[in-house]
């Protein structure tokens, strides 16, 4: 079972590259693939993906089942979600402050992602 440990809601992540606009957080995430099943940290969210912060990051292209809760009373969301860049742990250098994965949510259902999309905005008002 997955429980939120906080949320840092700050003012969205801009980028111009994105189409949907992300805010910061700190929630904990269970994720699975094939052979593996690890728990991590979201660090942003949007509508369409996150970004999960980990040193043993899955290759580009890994589909990966998602479990996380927003909120110590919500419910839980169950999503797949596919590895789209990565940014790996490199000890010692300074540029390698937040190592991670880029992941996209896939097949979306319409009751989901409006879900997700009232979630970031909820956590974009928090502050």
């Amino acid at each position: 079972m997955v429980k939120a440990k906080g949320v840092t809601a700050e003012v969205p992540v801009a980028d111009d590259r994105r189409a949907a606009p992300r805010v910061l957080v700190d929630l904990e995430v269970d994720y699975a693939s094939e052979d593996n099943y690890l728990f991590a940290y979201i660090t942003d969210i949007s509508e369409t993906g996150i970004f999960v912060r980990t040193t043993t990051p899955e290759e580009p292209g890994t589909r990966l089942n998602l479990r996380f809760r927003p909120d110590d009373d919500g419910p839980q969301i169950e999503i797949e979600g596919e590895v789209i860049w990565v940014n790996p742990y490199r000890p010692g250098t300074p540029d390698n402050l937040h190592p991670g994965m880029g992941i996209r949510f896939v097949a979306l259902e319409d009751e989901l992602r409006d879900r997700l999309l009232e979630l970031v905005r909820r956590f974009a008002y928090l502050t």
